[in-house]
């Protein structure tokens, strides 16, 4: 693998381009879900703090991983309580830029580390079990590539963003930034299939920055194509079905838990905050299955009940989303309320 590296000019203009994108939703007529915000009530050992918190998972226990970037990344759980359990990972070679942080049915933790280039499977006691990928190496040093990304290979990524598993235990990732594919491989890690490539593209099945990914109960995958502007859903062969494009950028996803299955789409407010992103950006909608929109919730701001880039949520309770913030460095819980009931002229109470 080739390492990047790219001067603090190209970064912020990179940066830059990625804010400017931002669109706002075009969806019209969604009615408000009504919220209470739980902030702060993650209890961390005295003289630790979170950096910028761009995962959080929940297991079956209802614990809570959050996967975060300080001076080093850091994966740390708490119990539905929000009490400190316990640090997974300290050390772990294979965390440098932490992306995403999800759990599978069998409550093992998957992280996908966007520095390292790695996507690492721990048991639920924190034990290494499997990893896709390969850190470039030190010795390496760093390269400078201009032009086109190389071509992407089976057991090699580039920037991942994301995981989901189907309910055969298939792996899915999303890669990433300087791929844009969506990669399937069967529960050993043997590689089975791609969707897209090195190659940016806009037509169906193709990406550009595939940002966010899951799975739904039918072995689906939906992932959120950011650069696109959009969402697709693809089948479990990775071939295209649908795509949305009414809800703004596609920064992120989560499907809940259950027999009856809720997507949840975040339109999210962009790095920076560049001017005119408070305005038109920041909520997160509700849909069934089929692409039907439910209703929206929240706003951008630096303090609470607003949220700042909110990178990943965990739904595993589709009525308590739990929402990973870059910028203000914070999760928070928020508690949805049903919606008032509807009068006989279609209005609400």
């Amino acid at each position: 693998m080739t390492r990047h590296l790219f001067s603090t000019c190209t970064a912020v203009l990179l940066l830059a381009g990625s804010a400017s994108a931002q669109q706002k939703a075009t969806i019209t007529g969604v009615p408000e879900i009504p919220f209470t915000s739980v902030p702060n009530f993650l209890k961390l050992p005295a003289g630790e703090y979170l950096g910028e918190a761009v995962a959080v998972a929940t297991n079956s226990k209802g614990n809570i991983f959050v996967y975060h970037r300080r001076d080093t990344t850091r994966l740390f759980e708490f119990d539905k309580n929000g009490t400190f359990i316990k640090e997974i990972g300290k050390g772990y070679y294979g965390f440098e830029f932490a992306h995403s942080v999800r759990v599978d049915k069998d409550d093992n933790i998957w992280t996908v580390d966007e520095g390292a280039n790695l996507v690492t499977k721990f048991s639920p006691d924190g034990k290494v079990l499997m990893v896709i990928g390969r850190r470039p190496p030190a010795v390496d040093g760093p390269v400078v590539t201009p032009g086109p990304n190389p071509p992407a290979q089976k057991y090699i990524l580039c920037r991942p963003s994301d995981v989901g598993f189907d309910p055969q235990g298939n792996i899915f990732i999303s890669d990433g930034y300087c791929n844009n594919r969506v990669v399937k491989y069967d529960k050993n890690g043997r590689f089975v299939a791609q969707a897209g490539s090195e190659k940016a593209g806009k037509e169906l099945g193709e990406f550009n920055l595939p940002h966010g990914l899951q799975v739904d109960g039918r072995g689906h995958v939906w992932v959120a194509d950011r650069t696109n502007n959009r969402y697709q859903e693809l089948d479990n062969d990775l071939k295209p079905i649908k795509e949305i494009t009414n809800l703004g950028t596609g920064w992120t996803l989560c499907i809940s838990a259950g027999p009856h299955q809720y997507i949840f789409f975040s339109n999210s407010n962009p790095n920076g905050n560049p001017p005119g992103s408070w305005q038109n950006t920041g909520e997160i909608y509700k849909g069934e299955l089929d692409g039907t929109i439910l209703g929206k919730f929240g706003k951008p701001g630096k303090t609470v009940p607003g949220f700042q880039v909110v990178h990943k949520i965990d739904c595993r309770n589709p009525n308590e989303l739990i929402l990973g913030e870059i910028e203000s460095w914070r999760v928070q819980k928020y508690i949805l309320q049903p919606a008032p009931p509807r009068t006989a002229g279609g209005e609400r109470r």
